[in-house]
Formats: structure tokens, C-alpha cells, sequence
């Protein structure tokens, strides 16, 4: 077993005040350190900061699925127009399950017609998907393009828009292409969560309870304490959680960046078990953060059977995950069948899993060689 340990205490969590301040998180990398502005209602300041922060910027690229074309899409395209540069618009389908070759082979051919070049910017607007096909397409594009993230859901905001894991499926095996490919600035708005369905905005605070569980218990405290607020998107609330999710995943991104240490890995927790979900059910019956949440609770299953978790813990995790709407049990494929989906998974090594399995509240570790039963026994054994 392989502990990694992070120390959140040099990010206090605090509810902050003035919600309409724009804020900036800095990931580290040297030379490829980028900023997080984080605000409310501030989509109208885009344009001229990123005319701050790109040198030779001549031509826009925005990638943006069918949800939001008409929407953030066209305000954003309409505050990028005021700088005089060219400017296109690209349109992908929407759905976990259009993270495909073939989509990413469409936008490679669409930013060819497009005359896109090395001094073009590509723009990302939307949820995961958006970010991780057109950070891909970026990223592989003329060997590489300047990527800018605007997330509009809250799982893009709090995780896949920071840290730059960009990738497509396979039908197999989700994430299984991809590259590193950090953006040069994530953009969030966090205004833009007013309109998203429910259904979807729950399905983020997953993505939100796992910070809490695998680094900072005080965080997971305050969702506890604040659950109402959140689910009501209070703005000062909502502001609040994205700062401290992107705090923390900065901090560990800036120590791993390409998760050679086994530090990053912590963020996969119950990501194994989530991703086996999505692939057995062609990525269409669950929401990515849906998955999570069941996987999160077969992950503190086992850790309960292994004797690494209190089982005081594993209850207040699944109470928070139900609190925030969210699923916690799976029964529609058999758990032998669950099991081989996710021997696929990428953090396997000669077939062995590599799992990220919770200690105490705020710290999770490593945990290889599971035995078969016990993987089984949390999947059977998983909250109802």
C-alpha cells in the first residue's frame, strides 16, 4: 500500500465574500503555469484578458457543443468578435458517448476548412466532453495549439477543465486516447449554472464530495453544513466550492502533473469502479458524475472490508452522496462482469488493480493486490 499525502491547510477553507470579485487559483508548472479566473457573471471581461495573456493571437476556434451554441457559445463568440480577430465556430454533438474517433476526426477536418493555424486559439465552451475532444483536438492539431477552458457545468468547473487530461473513448475503455495538453487559462462563470438541468448540476457535486473525502475534511464538513445552500446554487455557495475543488486540484496537479508519482492518482478515486459503469452501459444510462457516485461507494465498500475505513465514514459519505441526489448502488450488470470492465481501466498494471481506497476523512491511499472476493463483496455489498 502506497500513501500519498497532500496538505490542504495552506488553503484554509472559508465561505469567502463578494461573490462578483473575479478570483484566480495559479496551477504551477513553470513555464506551463496558467491561471483559473473564477467569477460570477463575468463572461463580458473575457475578451480582454485573453488578449492579455496571448501573444500573436490572430484566430479564434470555438468548440462548443449543441447545448450551448446558442447560448454562452454566441455571448462568448459575440465578446471575441469586439477584438477584431477572425473568428470560428464549431459544433459538436452532445453526450459522453460523441467523445469518439470520429468526432475528433470531423473537427480536425473542420479546423482544416477553417485555414486554422499555429497562431489560432482554440476555445472550449461546455461540460467535459467539450473540454476533453476539443482539448484533444488541440492538443494533436499542427503538434499543438493554445487551448483556453470555459467550463458551464459544474463537473467541468470543479475537475476535467483543470489539469490538462485531455482524450476520447474507446468503446471499451473510456479515456483510453489522449494526451497532457495544459490549457493556457480555465474561464469560469459560475453564473452559467443557473440554467443547467438539475439532473446534470447534481451530478457534478460528486466530483465536489470526492475532494472533501480524499483531502480536505473540513471541505467535506461545510458540504455537509451547507447542502441546502448548495443545492439551491446559492452564488456565494457555488463560487465558494469551485475555488476550494480547484485549489486543492491545482496543488496536486502542480506536484503531478503527469502522474508519475502516484500523487495525481488520488483524484481517480472511485473512478475505476465509475468508469467500468459508463463502459457497461455505453456511456448513455449514467452521467459521468452519477458514475463517480456509485463508484465512490463501492470504493468505500472495500475499504470498509479491508479494515482501512471507519464504517462511520463510508455512511457519511453515502448520506452526503444521497443529500446531493445522487446514486449510490448499481445492480444491472453482474459484479463479475464489472470487474473485467474494469481490469480495462488505464491505471492497471499486468492486469493488476490499482485502487485509490479511503483511510480517514480527508486521506486516501493506494491499494494493489485486492483480492477478487473482497472487489466482489464491495460491489454486491454497495449501498441500496
Amino acid at each position: 500500500m502506497t500513501t500519498y499525502v497532500i496538505h490542504a491547510s495552506c488553503l484554509p477553507w472559508t465561505v469567502r465574500k463578494n461573490p462578483n470579485k473575479m478570483h484566480q487559483v495559479q496551477v504551477k508548472l513553470a513555464e506551463r503555469s496558467y491561471p483559473i479566473f473564477i467569477g460570477t457573471r463575468t463572461l463580458d471581461g473575457i475578451a480582454t484578458s485573453l488578449g492579455e495573456l496571448l501573444i500573436g493571437w490572430s484566430h479564434t476556434v470555438i468548440i462548443c457543443d449543441e447545448k450551448v451554441a446558442q447560448t454562452f457559445g454566441k455571448t462568448v463568440k459575440d465578446y471575441l468578435n469586439q477584438t477584431n480577430k477572425r473568428t470560428s465556430m464549431l459544433i459538436v454533438p452532445s453526450g459522453e458517448e460523441n467523445k469518439s474517433i470520429a468526432n475528433l476526426s470531423q473537427l480536425w477536418s473542420q479546423m482544416l476548412e477553417e485555414k486554422t493555424d499555429r497562431k489560432s486559439v482554440v476555445v472550449a465552451i461546455g461540460g467535459g466532453v467539450v473540454g476533453d475532444l476539443a482539448g484533444f483536438a488541440a492538443a494533436s492539431f499542427t503538434r499543438g495549439l493554445r487551448f483556453i477552458q470555459v467550463p458551464t457545468t459544474l463537473l467541468a468547473m470543479v475537475d476535467s477543465s483543470v489539469g490538462g487530461k485531455t482524450g476520447i473513448n474507446l468503446p471499451a475503455a473510456k479515456n483510453m486516447i489522449g494526451a497532457f495538453w495544459q490549457p493556457h487559462a480555465v474561464w469560469i462563470d459560475t453564473s452559467t449554472l443557473d440554467s443547467l438541468p438539475d439532473r446534470e448540476f447534481r451530478s457534478g457535486l460528486a466530483e465536489v464530495v470526492k475532494y472533501g473525502v480524499i483531502l480536505d475534511e473540513s471541505f467535506f464538513d461545510h458540504l455537509e453544513e451547507h447542502a441546502d445552500a448548495i443545492l439551491a446554487r446559492k452564488h456565494e455557495h457555488i463560487q465558494h466550492i469551485v475555488r476550494r475543488c480547484c485549489e486543492l486540484k491545482a496543488q496536486v496537479v502542480s506536484q503531478d502533473e503527469r502522474e508519475t508519482t502516484g500523487l495525481r492518482a488520488i483524484l481517480n478515486y472511485g473512478h475505476t469502479f465509475g468508469h467500468a459503469i459508463e463502459s457497461k452501459t455505453s456511456y448513455g444510462r449514467f452521467l459521468h458524475g452519477e458514475a463517480i457516485s456509485i463508484g465512490m461507494t463501492m470504493a468505500g465498500q472495500l475499504a470498509v472490508r479491508l479494515e482501512l475505513w471507519q464504517k462511520d465514514c463510508q455512511e457519511r459519505q453515502t448520506a452526503l452522496l444521497r443529500k446531493f441526489g445522487l446514486p449510490t448502488s448499481f445492480r444491472e450488470v453482474p459484479s463479475e462482469q464489472l470487474v473485467v470492465a474494469m481490469q480495462m481501466d488505464k491505471k492497471t498494471e499486468h492486469g493488476r488493480l490499482n485502487l485509490i481506497l479511503p483511510t480517514r476523512m480527508g486521506n486516501v491511499r493506494t491499494v494493489s493486490n485486492c483480492e477478487y472476493a473482497d472487489i466482489l463483496g464491495a460491489i454486491y455489498g454497495n449501498a441500496t
